[in-house]
């Protein structure tokens, strides 16, 4: 099953994906997504460097929720901080020591911090246990450190990583 099926849920979520950029449910184009959310997993099994297991997917709906809710409201934060007083933000590198194991669950912690307007993750630690990320405007670090702890790193522990 693993052969012809390597990642099931990614399969469904590419499907979806291009049923939105088609702007279209017609049968052809669920077929074609469907039909490329197969193959890419599958040409691309040998570039990933372990399978994917996700423990609690419920917790990963959610997760997905809670950063999309993010990223609308930091790109309002992100418009009144430029708009109002530039000369008033306080940009920082903020180092973020991580519970993270799994580099998937890292890799996904990065992007999650990237994707969010006025967070970028700049350095993953040789060792992997910090992660650099700056921020646009820092008015407290440990809020900060905290907020992408118990927001993002938690969740995503208890979605890919085995307890």
């Amino acid at each position: 099953m693993y052969r012809l099926l390597p990642h099931p849920m990614l399969t469904l979520i590419l499907a979806g994906i291009w049923l939105l950029l088609v702007n279209s449910i017609h049968i052809g184009q669920i077929v074609l997504g469907l039909l490329l959310g197969w193959m890419i997993p599958l040409l691309t099994t040998q570039f990933w460097p372990e399978r994917v297991r996700i423990y609690k997917p419920f917790y990963l709906l959610r997760f997905v929720g809670i950063i999309l809710i993010d990223i609308v409201q930091a790109n309002f934060t992100v418009a009144r901080l430029i708009l109002g007083n530039p000369d008033r933000l306080q940009p920082a590198f903020v180092s973020v020591p991580l519970i993270l194991k799994s580099d998937l669950a890292i890799s996904f912690l990065a992007n999650v911090i990237t994707l969010t307007p006025g967070t970028v993750s700049a350095h993953l630690s040789h060792d992997r246990c910090h992660l650099l990320v700056h921020a646009l405007h820092v008015s407290n670090t440990e809020e900060l450190v905290n907020t992408i702890k118990s927001r993002y790193e938690t969740p995503l522990k208890e979605i890919f990583e085995q307890c």
